[in-house]
């Protein structure tokens, strides 16, 4: 297990995740920053806005950014399918 850090960047500001979380990998904290995006972006549909210029900064213990996911990856943006 090791130990990372999802910083949330957004136009309000930064983040900084300063506990962090034990996972197993990369791709279990890349999971959880997509359930995190879309958590946030339920809260922020709540209130009528939603920054999809937001992003997830995943680093391990050292500090060093592994990862980058864009809330454009945690959830789908459907514009242009007619409703059944």
């Amino acid at each position: 297990m090791a130990r990372f850090y999802l910083h949330l960047y957004n136009r309000v500001g930064f983040v900084e995740d300063q506990e962090g979380q034990e996972l197993p990998d990369l791709a279990a904290a890349r999971e959880v920053a997509i359930k995190s995006i879309r958590d946030l972006v339920s809260e922020e549909a709540k209130r009528g806005r939603i920054d999809f210029g937001a992003r997830i900064e995943i680093a391990g213990e050292d500090g060093v950014v592994a990862a980058v996911v864009p809330f454009s990856e945690g959830v789908a943006l459907i514009l242009d399918e007619p409703a059944p």
